[in-house]
């Protein structure tokens, strides 16, 4: 060793001396500053052999999976696990047709280069300089299968970053490793990934059987799978196809005669469903949920069911389109087993461009009115209400901070006055739903929910606010339908099954409320003349058996909702647009019912089921329909209703003189003939603690006899003269309702007196500092000094109908 290093030396000596001293200080700088690049170079080269990219990294562990109905009816074969459709073949079993097709179409020279061709990157760079513009890409099948595997950004950090991918790529794969996994990750259009699904999807065959003529069609594909879709741009794909000829001439695969045969061939497509018979959303959702080593299963539902209700979503859909209304979804579920009988997400699966492949029984709408029911059980199981109970709708306005005055309405604008609990839910009323909600709580409401399994209602109680009631939150179909079932069930909660090798869930809990408050709500549900005044008695929600019915529709006609039970099946129909379009007009009876009444009748339409529960332990009674009480000689309308054995007492004690308390007094006012009269005499404009802004021009004009007046109105008409008086002076002694009187600034207090009744409000008129442009006065309420409220509410606060 020594004696070598001994003669090292001289020669290294010898070297440096020859060669590194005979250059001179710019030399010496320029050579140094190339090996320095050099290093570098090789060292960032050789970085991606220390995290090279394994075969075992890029394995495709998807397993095809084999559904049935519950009677061994096939349903369809899924390739995959999700909705792609994908299927992993090793490279023998591709066609030899299809890897030439590929190879000549992406990276003719794949075996010839490394990850990068530089000899196509310098072509692609001129013809961009010549052009002006990117005319050809220099990608290579490495760095497309780099960009398949993690999808990086159209921008230089995303070429580098792609580079290195490619790069780690051939570090760790040989050539045909890297061409198994490109042609297994292939997009083939739509959902379709892989030459083996694509073979399968489109051709029904696969990949090892493809022959010119198809290979070349496939390989076609990638280059825009969107623009090149086969059923949709046939003619599109053939110009590709004739491209993909073209190269494999150029490349020697084919010669020019078979080119020409391959592209003039006829190839026919399969029908567009994917190997799938029925239900895909259905399949795809299923699959997710399942455990890897499940290639074969058999679901819970009814081929001939789903196929009829599928057909029936399509057809109502249809018939809707004019409205606007183009997607529909339908749960179907045997109340005995919980089981699922029927799942259609969309009207057609396959209809992309529609959106079609959108799961709306599962998606997350607003469920407009859907969810009264629940709120009404916690009310009487509170004792909140009674069945009897009289609930005003009437106008209502709620201070929301840092909104506009709430005051929910129904899409009819009119308010019903005095109506009790039964009406008010059949008929789907906003205005009493609210109040209930207020007196229950929004938080017990939330809890309820909750244990009825709406999980997806995960905000806090003051982010939903009173408009819980009406449909604030989110909800899906699948858990309407769930929650529903629980009604039909009595409060016992069930998760819903999918697969005949279920087991049963055992039954942690207690049910939840008590059967009787269950019953109630279902008699309520199933009331056809308590649901007359909204709906006719002869609507699509009335069967020739006994079914409770809820409907729902949410803000602006987005989403209409049916969802309803008998004693064996519970059926949730959902109908709107996935991209939340306004409908035009389609309430719940209109757009969702129609289909939900279409399907029950077909699951009975062999046998009849049997009656719902009634509410034991519970009496009925005759009780007069505006009071709720027990029915007095001028009382007209007499219905029978139940009563807690508890209140019975109350009911037997003869009533007084019925009367209608002050809340009413607005409504009443408006009534062109009031079936009621008022709790005495009642002034109802203007109201307690008005004011009024009267502006200088109109102050002016009233002071020369203008006719800009303010209206003095009771209740009702009184049965004799009454005395109007103002500040203490006179004004006037009529027999009428009303009062016509000039305004004039001031604090001012306006009586009435007839008879032994009297009433009194006080209000003021103020003059505005400045001259506005409006004319006219303005009346400013005296809750926190904000404008009138409008109709409806802010857009946190829907207002959803029947």
């Amino acid at each position: 060793m020594r004696q070598t290093r001994r003669w090292l030396r001289p020669i290294g000596a010898w070297l440096q001396q020859s060669l590194w001293h005979r250059l001179n200080r710019g030399q010496r700088r320029f050579w140094s500053i190339a090996l320095a690049w050099l290093l570098v170079c090789l060292s960032v080269r050789l970085l991606p052999y220390l995290a090279p990219i394994r075969a075992a990294d890029l394995v495709q562990d998807q397993q095809a999976i084999e559904f049935t109905d519950r009677q061994g009816l096939p349903l369809g074969t899924l390739l995959t696990r999700d909705q792609e459709h994908t299927a992993v073949v090793p490279l023998a079993q591709v066609s030899p047709q299809f890897v030439q097709a590929i190879l000549a179409a992406e990276d003719g020279r794949f075996y010839q280069h490394g990850p990068l061709d530089l000899r196509a990157l310098a072509r692609a760079l001129a013809e961009a300089a010549q052009a002006r513009r990117v005319v050809s890409g220099a990608s290579t099948i490495t760095m497309q299968l780099a960009r398949m595997i993690e999808p990086l950004p159209r921008s230089l950090a995303g070429k580098a970053q792609e580079i290195w991918l490619a790069w780690r790529l051939a570090a760790g794969l040989s050539k045909d490793e890297i061409l198994q996994a490109y042609v297994n990750r292939l997009p083939m259009g739509g959902n379709v990934y892989g030459v083996e699904a694509a073979a399968r999807t489109y051709f029904g065959i696969p990949a090892s059987d493809l022959n010119a003529a198809q290979a070349s069609l496939l390989a076609a594909l990638p280059n825009d799978p969107t623009r090149l879709n086969p059923y949709e741009r046939w003619d599109a794909l053939k110009q590709r196809q004739r491209y993909v000829l073209k190269r494999m001439v150029q490349t020697g695969q084919l010669d020019s005669g078979q080119a020409e045969r391959a592209y003039a061939e006829v190839v026919l497509l399969q029908p567009r469903s994917l190997g799938i018979l029925a239900a895909p959303h259905f399949l795809f959702w299923l699959a997710g949920q399942l455990p890897q080593a499940a290639p074969q299963v058999r679901t819970t539902l009814d081929r001939p069911l789903q196929q009829f209700v599928e057909a029936q979503v399509q057809q109502v859909v249809r018939t809707l389109g004019p409205h606007n209304a183009h997607h529909a979804a339908a749960l179907v579920i045997d109340n005995h087993s919980a089981e699922v009988l029927a799942y259609v997400g969309s009207p057609d699966y396959f209809a992309e461009a529609q959106m079609g492949r959108n799961d709306g029984v599962q998606a997350l709408r607003q469920p407009g009115s859907t969810l009264k029911p629940f709120l009404y059980a916690l009310a009487l199981e509170k004792r909140v209400i009674r069945p009897n109970t009289i609930l005003a709708d009437v106008p209502t306005h709620y201070a929301i901070p840092g909104a506009r005055l709430y005051s929910p309405t129904d899409y009819s604008e009119t308010f019903q006055g005095p109506v009790r609990v039964r009406v008010a839910l059949a008929n789907s009323l906003n205005v009493p739903a609210v109040r209930v909600l207020e007196r229950v709580g929004v938080p017990n409401f939330l809890e309820r929910l909750h244990r009825l399994g709406f999980e997806h209602l995960n905000q806090s109680p003051e982010y939903y606010g009173l408009g819980l009631s009406l449909g604030s939150g989110e909800v899906s179909l699948w858990e309407l339908a769930r929650a529903y079932l629980a009604l039909a069930k009595q409060g016992q909660v069930s998760q819903l099954r999918t697969r005949l090798a279920e087991v049963p869930a055992t039954q942690a809990r207690s049910p939840i409320g008590s059967a009787v408050t269950w019953a109630l709500i279902t008699d309520m549900l199933g009331d056809a003349h308590a649901r007359a005044r909204a709906f006719g008695v002869d609507s699509v929600l009335s069967l020739p058996f006994a079914a409770a019915v809820k409907t729902g529709t949410s803000s602006d006609f987005r989403d209409t909702w049916t969802v309803g039970f008998t004693a064996d099946y519970t059926v949730a129909v959902w109908v709107g647009n996935f991209n939340g379009e306004p409908m035009r007009q389609v309430s719940g009876v209109m757009g969702a019912a129609p289909l939900w009444n279409r399907i029950l009748l077909h699951l009975h339409e062999q046998r009849e089921p049997t009656a719902l529960p009634l509410p034991q332990g519970l009496v009925r009674r005759p009780i007069c329909a505006l009071s709720g009480l027990r029915p007095t000689p001028d009382c007209e309308p007499v219905v029978q209703e139940y009563f807690y054995p508890e209140d019975l007492g109350g009911y037997e004690q003869s009533p007084a003189a019925f009367s209608l308390p002050r809340e009413y007094d607005e409504w009443l006012a408006k009534q062109s003939q009031p079936r009621l009269a008022a709790e005495g005499l009642k002034i109802v404009s203007p109201r307690e603690g008005d004011w009024f802004v009267l502006h200088s021009r109109e102050a002016a004009a009233s002071a020369a006899g203008s006719t800009q007046r303010l209206k003095f109105q009771l209740a009702a008409a009184p049965n004799q003269p009454v005395e109007w008086w103002l500040n203490g002076r006179k004004l006037a002694t009529q027999s009428t309702d009303a009062l016509f009187w000039p305004l004039r600034p001031g604090s001012w207090t306006l009586q009435v007196k007839s008879g032994s009744g009297a009433d009194q409000v006080s209000f003021q008129v103020q003059l505005a500092d400045q001259d506005r442009k409006r004319r006219g006065f303005s009346r400013v309420g005296s809750s926190g000094g904000q404008d009138e409220p409008a109709r409806g509410g802010p857009p946190s606060l829907p207002s959803s109908g029947g």
